[in-house]
């Protein structure tokens, strides 16, 4: 079975954190969007060959960088063949306030999800005060004042993002795609 991937677009390192952890937890190929948005072909065929991909971008203005959104609107071809109907999908954020509009960020990467096919997943991680603090289901959550560094993203957010990526390595280990 081809490797699971995550795709991401990290402007400060913060998001960058957070895909190493997601796909450390789901042993997962890192498919970095430049900060032109693009992607070269070897990178397009990881995510072509992928039983899931895991969608990464932090939360600016209330919505995905718009490095993302030029990868997502990319994937039209992927829409129309439809290349990825039936993978699955799972998606993470972060943002500099408590709120910041995560929710919308997902939303998005959900959207986008269905969009093309693909079968989502969301987090079960149940907020214990550490993990999952931000009480997010959709996806893995983070955040971290704007002036903080990468380093210090709360450990209970990185543990988060790791068990999204677990649970969606469990769910493609057994799924067909059918």
């Amino acid at each position: 079975m081809a490797q699971i991937a995550v795709v991401f677009y990290s402007g400060y390192g913060h998001t960058q954190r957070l895909a190493e952890y997601v796909a450390k937890g789901a042993a997962a190929t890192l498919v970095a969007i430049d900060d032109e948005g693009d992607l070269t072909p070897a990178q397009w065929a990881a995510l072509d060959a992928a039983p899931a991909v895991i969608f990464g971008a932090p939360t600016y203005m209330g919505m995905a960088a718009w490095q993302f959104k030029k990868f997502a609107d990319h994937c039209s071809k992927r829409w129309v063949s439809g290349q990825w109907h039936n993978k699955l999908a799972a998606g993470f954020t972060i943002s500099s306030h408590p709120s910041g509009d995560k929710l919308s960020t997902l939303q998005y990467f959900v959207t986008l999800a269905m969009q093309l096919g693909m079968v989502w997943v969301g987090q079960v991680v149940a907020n214990d005060g550490r993990l999952n603090r931000l009480g997010s289901y959709l996806g893995a959550m983070a955040q971290v004042p704007a002036t903080s560094p990468a380093g210090d993203i709360p450990e209970g957010d990185l543990a988060t993002a790791e068990a999204l990526g677990q649970r969606v390595a469990a769910l493609a280990a057994g799924w067909s795609g059918g």
